[in-house]
């Protein structure tokens, strides 16, 4: 299994994590579910730093053979993620029980605050 991790620094963009979040709610996420080999996909933000990223978890390298579903945030943000890496997943814990702050009523919790947990 392989784990690819991006993301943008917005500071470049007109885009915020709010306007990025509010694509996902309009739809943006639906088509990554049609993705072979793809196990998770996890859009992911940090408020405080402006930065906007993805985790995508794969049964094995992406399939060079499958078209993916558009790169909304590259499109929205005007420019390629300032970081990308991949990984080899070692283990796996499973425990999620949300969808996510872009689909919750409430604003997100800073990282410090979650830290201190």
């Amino acid at each position: 299994m392989r784990v690819d991790i991006v993301w943008w620094d917005l500071a470049r963009s007109h885009q915020t994590v709010e306007s990025l979040e509010k694509d996902l709610r309009d739809g943006s996420v639906e088509p990554w579910h049609e993705v072979k080999g793809l196990r998770l996909k996890l859009w992911i933000a940090d408020r405080e730093r402006g930065r906007w990223g993805a985790v995508m978890w794969w049964d094995s390298d992406v399939p060079a053979d499958q078209q993916l579903p558009p790169n909304r945030a590259a499109e929205m943000i005007g420019y390629a993620p300032d970081h990308r890496a991949s990984f080899d997943v070692a283990a796996v814990a499973e425990g999620i029980d949300s969808l996510g702050l872009a689909f919750s009523a409430g604003p997100s919790v800073p990282a410090q605050a979650l830290e201190r947990r």
